[in-house]
């Protein structure tokens, strides 16, 4: 059943010409240079140190790794990662 519902939300959205993102819940990352990521969408935090920060969401965990990284801010919606990035990786 949660298949027939993923693909109903799709057609959803490609009928109403809305953002699949949205539609479906799925997070939206954006990389700036190598100096900080946003992600929105997200389910929390589950690790959480100056090299590695790993936040859960609905297709599975972004693991970010780098030097000197911190949150800069954390809302229901998003997540702002700064610091050096030297990796992004989505883990299942």
């Amino acid at each position: 059943m949660p298949k027939d519902n993923e693909h109903i939300k799709q057609r959803i959205a490609e009928t109403l010409e809305m953002p699949k993102d949205v539609v479906m819940d799925f997070p939206k990352a954006t990389i700036i240079g190598n100096i900080q990521v946003n992600i929105e969408n997200h389910n929390g935090i589950i690790e959480y140190s100056d090299k590695t920060i790993r936040i859960n969401t609905s297709i599975g965990v972004f693991k970010i790794e780098g030097n000197k990284m911190s949150i800069k801010y954390i809302t229901l919606e998003e997540v702002v990662i700064v610091g050096i990035i030297y990796k992004v990786e989505i883990l299942d």
